[in-house]
């Protein structure tokens, strides 16, 4: 036989597949903690898609396709009137929590932010729940949400901690659409076959790269690429649902799988990877951890590596706005992937390039004592020049500390320190927060500080009495589980 003939024989499913698989089927929810912080995740990225509506770079992304379309049992988006098909609502949903990159992060080998998930989940809840009342059957509960959530969240966040995307130039919006798979096809009923199937089709697809993410092109994709990846999820879980057939060896198969197209490679180099690095490392089974480890992004609308940045400068602003003429140098002592992520120099082109610019988001606040998502805006920038020439001033530099401790499972840290030099040779003390009020080792403090931030969010898109009427349902753990998810939904129609 010919060297060059192919084995036709199928494969088993790859093991990371059936692993996933198996998490979404047999894993059963009992970490009070992480139902708990699934709540409060699911304030914070509703509330942080309701303040996107404000923005017309954003809702001009929204709405059906075709005018005039009428979806019966539709799912919703909230705070519209849109009632669409669970493909473009989620599409909708995951571009409204996403646009102002003011929730919930994970950091480790690749970053990304698990919520961008509930776009589909949400989605195909709400749409299945007014299906089955429809039918005289039990709706979806809340409570089928959270543990959705909390699943999704462990599927992108284990994949993340060892398995670097970025480093190959491939987006984490791909972790998106294979979490999202996994636990949407779950809600719509999927046997084991079914997942595992929906899975080997999301990775198939492969990944969209980081150009748009990093200077000089980025751009306001990185704003809707995890609702376009948690919407290609609900599409491909529809197809898997009707029996559409899977791809066992998507990840192991020779040169046509994704470890050898798309893993193999290092980055600009394109050296080929020792064979050990070209398949994915897990440092720990399916669980609960992620959801219980998320960080959420109270404070700032920023990137989170700059989080505790910002509120460093913060703490400088009141001994430096006076004296901002009278600076000599600025020095962000920051960890390895901040630099290689967020640091820029240069023009600023648009609202996209600013927020994930460590300079200019130390700047604004070291200035203003403040960041708020006004403050990216073309007009701001143009009307302020100061921002620009304090960027200037900066010079950024890594402490090995910080880097070591940014992975660290039991630390999670993500350090940044800021001292402010002045032309007289006097300076600031240097300022250090190694943990952002959004970490799990500040949540007591930082709780409140979110639902504060939630119901500032809710007031932006409707009357008091539903603000009070949603922030009490959301508050009470009990009755939010127990709520159908139709009738939750119904809240936040305008």
């Amino acid at each position: 036989m010919s060297a060059n003939v192919d084995i036709a024989n199928r494969p088993d499913y790859d093991q990371v597949i059936q692993d996933i698989a198996d998490y979404v089927l047999n894993y059963k929810i009992e970490s009070q903690e992480a139902l708990d912080t699934a709540r409060n995740c699911l304030m914070d990225t509703l509330g942080c898609g309701l303040l996107a509506l404000r923005f017309p770079e954003c809702t001009k992304h929204l709405g059906p396709l075709v005018d005039g379309t009428q979806v019966p049992h539709g799912a919703r988006v909230p705070g519209t009137q849109f009632r669409l098909d669970p493909v473009k609502a989620a599409w909708d949903i995951g571009c409204i929590i996403r646009w102002l990159d003011y929730n919930d992060t994970w950091l480790a080998a690749e970053w990304g932010h698990p919520s961008d998930n509930l776009g589909g989940i949400l989605a195909v809840a709400d749409y299945l729940s007014q299906v089955r009342v429809a039918n005289g059957q039990a709706p979806l509960t809340m409570r089928d949400v959270l543990e959705s959530m909390v699943m999704a969240h462990e599927i992108q966040g284990v994949l993340a901690l060892e398995n670097s995307f970025n480093r190959v130039g491939l987006c984490h919006v791909l972790l998106v659409r294979v979490a999202s798979v996994a636990v949407v096809t779950r809600l719509l009923g999927g046997d084991r076959e079914q997942i595992m199937a929906a899975l080997s089709q999301a990775w198939v697809d492969g990944s969209a790269l980081r150009t748009y993410r990093h200077a000089p092109n980025a751009g306001s994709r990185k704003s809707w690429a995890a609702g376009d990846a948690t919407s290609r999820a609900v599409r491909l879980a529809d197809m898997s649902m009707r029996g559409e057939m899977g791809i066992p060896g998507v990840l192991t198969a020779p040169q046509w799988g994704f470890y050898d197209v798309s893993f193999s490679k290092t980055n600009a180099d394109q050296q080929v990877k020792a064979e050990a690095d070209r398949v994915f490392k897990f440092q720990r089974d399916y669980s609960t951890y992620v959801m219980e480890n998320v960080l959420f992004k109270i404070s700032f609308p920023a990137e989170f590596h700059s989080q505790t940045a910002c509120e460093a400068a913060v703490t400088l602003h009141p001994q430096v706005k006076d004296r901002l003429a009278d600076i000599d140098r600025i020095v962000i002592t920051t960890h390895e992937s901040a630099i290689r992520i967020i640091s820029k120099v240069g023009t600023l082109a648009n609202p996209a390039d600013r927020d994930h610019c460590l300079q200019y988001m130390t700047a604004v606040p070291l200035a203003f004592g403040d960041l708020v998502a006004e403050h990216y805006e073309d007009g701001f920038h143009a009307a302020n020049p100061v921002i620009d020439a304090l960027r200037e001033k900066m010079e950024v530099v890594e402490d090995k500390r910080y880097s070591e401790e940014y992975h660290d499972p039991d630390k999670r840290s993500i350090a940044n320190a800021l001292q402010v030099f002045f032309k007289d040779g006097t300076a600031t003390e240097k300022v250090e927060v190694e943990y952002p009020i959004g970490h799990r080792r500040r949540r007591e403090e930082g709780i409140p500080v979110l639902e504060e931030k939630f119901k500032r969010n809710l007031a932006t898109r409707f009357p008091a009495g539903r603000c009070a009427a949603i922030f009490s349902l959301c508050k009470d753990q009990q009755a939010l589980e127990a709520t159908p998810v139709n009738a939750f939904m119904d809240l936040f129609v305008i």
